[in-house]
């Protein structure tokens, strides 16, 4: 008996120490992960849009999209790139739950009239050497000057205008899906999105 609440209070003190220093880890990294992920977003934002000379992380706009699965409110963030005063781009972030290997997390740049000046794939989990060439600028670059107006948004397998990849399908349909969808939430909210005194998200 003695023995079995010895083992119980070791194991104790050890799962009390082990969280401590999760704790410490986690309190000590948080900032520093936070702030790269930061820096990651607004590199694939400047990746998406024309030149910018502002901060679009300052000057953007959250709205709701939707629920998730839990019926929690889902926002999509709307960064507004400027030059010399004058808007000339939008960018925002559409995930797909259709790829191959999951979720698929892509950034979308715009005209503020809705064409499509860039993507950029911020996230997935496709096969190598074939979904994941979603990621190459030759499937990226088809997007640029696109729009809901002048393009027929479907791959070419399913009768559309966009190029899927060999033996690939199922990724780049998903991404071709996700961006549409982001384009027809654009558009019905740009009037929103581009107004100046909007909250900020």
């Amino acid at each position: 008996m003695k023995e079995l609440i010895r083992l119980v209070l070791v194991l104790t003190a050890i799962t009390v120490v082990a969280g401590l220093i999760l704790s410490l880890v986690e309190g000590r990294t948080r900032e520093p992960i936070a702030h790269q992920r930061r820096l990651q977003t607004l590199k694939a934002i400047k990746s998406v849009l024309p030149t910018i000379d502002n901060d679009p992380a300052a000057d953007a706009v959250a709205l709701d999209i939707g629920k998730n699965r839990k019926g929690q409110m889902v926002k999509r963030t709307f960064y507004r790139g400027e030059k010399e005063g004058k808007l000339v781009g939008v960018a925002f972030k559409v995930v797909s739950t259709e790829g191959y290997g999951g979720d698929i997390e892509i950034m979308v740049g715009v005209h503020p009239d809705g064409v499509v000046t860039g993507i950029e794939i911020l996230s997935n989990s496709e096969t190598p050497g074939l979904g994941a060439k979603i990621t190459q600028p030759r499937f990226k670059d088809q997007f640029q000057g696109k729009s809901l107006k002048n393009a027929d948004w479907r791959v070419k397998k399913d009768g559309g205008q966009f190029d899927q990849l060999t033996g690939a399908t199922i990724s780049p349909r998903a991404v071709v899906k996700a961006i549409k969808k982001g384009l027809e939430f654009y558009r019905d909210h740009r009037s929103r999105i581009l107004a100046t005194g909007e909250s900020k998200g």
